[in-house]
């Protein structure tokens, strides 16, 4: 599938994805893409974070492709099941938090319980080895239970502007390969 014929649909994560993040420069890139913006990016509740993607999915006018980052993908997966069926083609979920982990951020408890069901599309789940959010072998099995393609991205951090990533030229790379598979 080539870009421009999707509706690319960016979910930021706890916090939103600031001026020079990757997620905001790949909105700015793509002709068709645009951030899904949140009411409450620091105190989020999954109910709306969800039916704000739910609600983006359903207005898109072309086929559907989502990017999501950290408690972004949570989200994604929530809503997962809500999406009209087949309207999501593929996503790009990066940086996974694990709910249970140590690391995980008191403001995101509302997003526990995360599925572990197949998503009904396919996806490509893109994790550091050093990712104090998520360890590898508890993002290897979310990639298991989704059903999700999944690179380790070397001892890369949270993959944030952080953790040095701005443009982020490999995480398009990734991306690339995503939409020739779908």
């Amino acid at each position: 599938m080539r870009i421009a014929d999707a509706d690319i649909l960016i979910l930021p994560g706890l916090g939103n994805s600031g001026a020079g993040h990757w997620q905001r420069r790949w909105a700015d890139r793509f002709s068709t893409g645009r951030i899904v913006e949140q009411d409450e990016w620091d105190d989020p509740d999954l109910r709306d974070w969800t039916a704000a993607i739910v609600e983006a999915v359903e207005a898109a006018e072309r086929p559907v492709v989502l990017i999501a980052h950290s408690l972004a993908v949570s989200a994604l997966v929530h809503a997962a099941s809500r999406f009209p069926a087949g309207k999501v083609k593929g996503a790009l979920l990066v940086s996974p938090p694990d709910h249970e982990g140590p690391g995980f951020p008191r403001e995101g408890r509302s997003f526990d319980n995360v599925p572990t069901d197949p998503l009904p599309f396919p996806s490509l789940l893109v994790v550091s080895t050093n990712d104090s959010y998520v360890s590898p072998n508890r993002a290897a099995d979310m990639a298991t239970a989704w059903g999700s393609e999944l690179h380790f991205a070397g001892e890369a951090g949270h993959i944030n502007l952080a953790s040095g990533h701005g443009p982020w030229p490999e995480g398009l790379l990734m991306f690339t390969r995503l939409m020739q598979r779908i």
